[in-house]
């Protein structure tokens, strides 16, 4: 399969994609346009609402050692997505096309963290949704979302400084004005994480990212300490969306903060979203208006908590969850490392959850779940299960599968392309358009491949990660009928 670059009017300068070849393991269908609703569905109901998964319907990825504009290697990326404003386009022959905002995390550091500058893809997409039963052969299911990456654009801090993905060891003072008067300098700094006292970069872990209808962005940064081992406060950040009618922005920890148990899998449970009124941030500093507990699922074996890679506004009080296990493409050989358990964007409601902003709880010593336990005063989020990304049916209609292939000699082994990637950490939202199914919508999905090849590059070095884990992308399709009538264009910027 090969990848072709369009040419860039930037400063920027391009790079060749790499073709690839991958191994058929399962008859060839010929991929057919269709928005009409899969057979295969999954009901669920929460606040009286039904929500329907239709299933998988587009499948696409893009080499594990595909080069950015940059010179370096392009992964990691699945971190945080968001469209482009504006882009996504109806055909009306059953394809879409679009524009992904893709934001990676910091660059290969798996041995160490690495000063690796902070950047925003590019990447078009032609969607053509495929709702049939028979089972695509793997290339002719990366027909269903043909992608295109168009250029890399590089991130300073403020005063044209340049970003780093070191660790976060220093802390820049807050900017004059910021403590002051928060109305008069909305646009201040407060105290921000650097490298060190003698490298004084803005570090950047991006885990969220949201498109404004101004054309700036809102990005999540998942670690900012200066403190080892510290007895209170949050462990990782990671989920970022925006209810973009109401202008507040969201945020949830990645699991349960220090003082809620959160320095153990078996306790970190009750994590915390945040809401912040955004209405007019270059005038007014954000303020916190909301703080709600949320029960994240926890695995049947060992009661470990399914820590939380991402969450999505749905509706008023409604929002996806996104959690995953540490199996599949990416995580070892061995059958045990590869076949994955959870992988799911669930559903949860606040409706009924405590607001607890502003409370008692709010000092760090008065936690919410002492050693993992919630407090009988406070009623957490609903949460339920909703789109399983493991379904070993959906996978098989798109050439995947989950843990180690003992059918097909051609394809056996445990780590191939076509094994579905431990880490998904993204969410993005696009109308079907149907005005037979008005309530359906696309969720699209990337994973994370922590920038794993045996082909790599970073920084003008070469790399071997001992594996090749292609950035893989999923669409499923989706009914939601709390989803009011154009709110979902109107977030992506099109017009309903």
């Amino acid at each position: 399969m090969t990848f072709t670059l369009r040419f860039s009017v930037g400063l920027i300068t391009l790079a060749i994609l790499n073709s690839v070849q991958v191994a058929q393991c399962s008859p060839h269908v010929q991929a057919t346009r269709s928005t009409s609703a899969s057979s295969s569905a999954v009901s669920v109901s929460l606040d009286g609402v039904t929500y329907v998964n239709k299933g998988i319907v587009g499948f696409g990825l893009i080499p594990s050692n595909f080069v950015d504009s940059l010179g370096d290697t392009m992964g990691g990326f699945g971190s945080a997505i968001a469209f482009k404003l504006g882009t996504w386009k109806d055909l009306g022959n059953g394809s879409y096309t679009g524009t992904l905002e893709a934001h990676p995390d910091r660059g290969f550091n798996v041995i160490t963290t690495i000063d690796y500058r902070s950047r925003q893809h590019e990447i078009d997409f032609l969607f053509t949704p495929y709702t049939g039963s028979d089972n695509l052969d793997f290339a002719t299911a990366q027909q269903t979302l043909q992608l295109d990456y168009i250029d890399t654009v590089v991130q300073f801090d403020r005063n044209g400084g340049n970003t780093s993905g070191l660790d976060a060891l220093g802390v820049r003072a807050a900017e004059n004005g910021f403590l002051v008067d928060p109305f008069t300098a909305p646009l201040a700094d407060p105290e921000m994480p650097i490298a060190n006292k003698s490298y004084q970069h803005l570090t950047i872990d991006a885990e969220g990212l949201v498109a404004n209808s101004d054309g700036t962005y809102w990005v999540r940064n998942l670690d900012f300490t200066s403190v080892t081992n510290p007895a209170t406060g949050r462990v990782d950040n990671q989920g970022l969306t925006l209810d973009a009618e109401n202008n507040i922005l969201y945020a949830m920890l990645q699991s349960a903060t220090v003082q809620d148990g959160g320095t153990d899998k078996t306790t970190s449970r009750y994590t915390r979203m945040l809401a912040y009124d955004v209405a007019n941030p270059t005038v007014t500093r954000p303020s916190l208006v909301g703080e709600w507990v949320v029960p994240l699922p926890v695995s049947t074996s060992k009661s470990t908590t399914r820590a939380c890679s991402e969450i999505h506004f749905v509706s008023e009080n409604i929002f996806f969850a996104l959690s995953h296990d540490g199996n599949g493409n990416g995580d070892g050989t061995s059958t045990s490392d590869t076949t994955s358990k959870y992988k799911q964007a669930d559903l949860f409601s606040i409706a009924d959850a405590t607001n607890i902003v502003g409370s008692e709880f709010d000092d760090p010593s008065n936690p919410v779940a002492p050693k993992g336990v919630l407090v009988d005063s406070i009623t957490p989020a609903t949460y339920i299960s909703f789109v399983n990304y493991i379904d070993d049916v959906q996978l098989a209609r798109f050439g995947l599968h989950n843990g180690k292939l003992i059918s097909d000699s051609q394809c056996r082994g445990d780590e191939n392309s076509t094994l579905v990637n431990e880490k998904w950490e993204s969410l993005a939202l696009a109308p079907v358009g149907d005005p037979s199914t008005p309530n359906d919508y696309f969720l699209f999905t990337v994973s994370d491949n922590d920038f794993l090849t045996e082909d790599g590059i970073s920084l003008g070095v070469p790399y071997n990660a001992g594996v090749n884990v292609d950035n893989q992308f999923l669409v499923f399709q989706v009914t939601l009928p709390s989803v009011p009538s154009g709110s979902v264009q109107k977030a992506i910027g099109i017009s309903s």
